[in-house]
C-alpha cells in the first residue's frame, strides 16, 4: 500500500510542480514553492521505489500474497525484489520449542502429570502451503492440539512405573514418531519431544522406589553369590592341582632312590676339604643320621 501512497504523492507533487512552473513563466513569484513541490516529487518516487524491495531476516522465509493469490515460491533470507502491490508474510524457519504440562492417564488408570517439550521448525519448502491451508497461527491450530492428543494416547499404553524408569525414553521416542506422522505432511517438522518431568502420586512414587531398591538388592546378592561360587570353584581347582602334584611326587620317590641320594651326599661330605664331623647312623643303611631313610 505504501507504493500506491508514494506514487500518488509523486503525481500530485508533479502536477503542482508543473503548475508552479507555468506560474513562474507568467511572472508570478513561485520559485520557492516549485522547489518544494520538486522535493516532494523526489520523496514520493523514492518511497514508491523502496516498496519494490524487501529484506527477509536470517532464519525466515517470505511468502508473497498478491490480493489472496499466494505464490508457491518463497523469498529467501536477504534482499529480494518484490511486487510492490503484494504483501510479504515473513515466517520463521528456526528451531523453536513449545512446552506442555498436562495430566495424562496411565495403563492402570492412574493420573500422571507430565511436562513435555516439542522442538520443531517450519519446512521452508512448504511454508507457502502452510500459509494457504492453515495460516500464520499453525502452532495453535495444528501442533499444540496434536501434541496433547498424541501424548495422552501414548501414555495410556504404559504403566505408571514405566514413566519412572528407563522406559521413559521409549515413551518419548514413540510420542516423537506418532507426532511426526501427523504434522509432518502438513509442513511442520518435529525434531524431538523430550520428557522433562514426570509427576506420580506420592504413594505410588514411594512404592516404585521401594520396589526398585528391592530389585537392586536382589541383583546385588545374585552377584555376590556368583562371585562366591567362582571363588569356591577356583579354590577347588587349586586344591585338586596341589593334590595331583603331591600324588605325582609321592609316586616318584622310593626307598632305593633315597638310599642312592644318601650315598651321593655321603660321598660329597667325605670328599669335602672343610672340617666336619659325620655321624653315621646305626641303621642297616649306615647313612648319616640326617639322611636316614627311616
Amino acid at each position: 500500500m505504501l507504493f500506491i501512497v508514494g506514487a500518488l504523492i509523486a503525481v500530485v507533487a508533479l502536477v503542482a510542480w508543473t503548475r508552479l512552473g507555468k506560474a513562474a513563466r507568467a511572472g508570478e513569484f513561485a520559485g520557492a514553492s516549485r522547489a518544494g513541490a520538486g522535493a516532494v516529487v523526489v520523496l514520493g518516487v523514492l518511497l514508491a521505489l523502496a516498496q519494490m524491495f524487501t529484506v527477509i531476516p536470517a532464519g525466515h522465509v517470505g511468502i508473497v500474497d498478491f490480493f489472496g493469490s499466494v505464490s508457491p515460491d518463497t523469498l529467501k533470507a536477504g534482499i529480494n525484489t518484490r511486487n510492490p502491490l503484494a504483501m510479504i508474510r515473513k515466517f520463521s524457519i528456526k528451531t523453536e520449542e513449545i512446552k506442555e504440562t498436562m495430566d495424562v492417564p496411565s495403563k492402570e488408570g492412574l493420573t500422571v502429570q507430565l511436562e513435555l517439550s516439542a522442538l520443531y521448525h517450519l519446512d521452508p519448502d512448504r511454508a507457502a502451503e502452510v500459509y494457504k491451508t492453515i495460516g500464520p497461527n499453525y502452532l495453535e491450530v495444528i501442533l499444540e492440539p496434536q501434541f496433547r492428543s498424541v501424548a495422552r494416547g501414548v501414555t495410556a499404553g504404559y504403566e505408571a512405573k514405566a514413566l519412572y524408569t528407563s522406559e521413559r525414553e521409549m515413551l518419548a521416542e514413540t510420542i516423537l514418531k506418532d507426532l511426526q506422522k501427523l504434522v509432518g505432511p502438513r509442513g511442520i517438522m518435529v525434531e524431538a519431544t523430550p520428557l522433562r518431568r514426570v509427576g506420580l502420586p506420592a504413594g505410588l512414587t514411594q512404592a516404585i522406589e521401594e520396589k526398585l531398591r528391592a530389585e537392586q538388592e536382589s541383583q546385588r546378592m545374585q552377584f555376590v553369590l556368583l562371585k562366591e561360587k567362582q571363588e569356591a570353584e577356583r579354590k577347588r581347582i587349586e586344591a585338586q592341582g596341589i593334590s595331583d602334584f603331591q600324588n605325582i611326587v609321592t609316586k616318584g620317590i622310593s626307598d632305593p632312590l633315597l638310599r642312592w641320594k644318601g650315598i651321593e651326599a655321603t660321598e660329597k661330605l667325605a670328599a669335602s676339604q672343610n672340617a666336619k664331623v659325620v655321624i653315621i647312623g646305626a641303621g642297616k643303611d649306615g647313612l648319616p643320621l640326617i639322611l636316614d631313610t627311616k
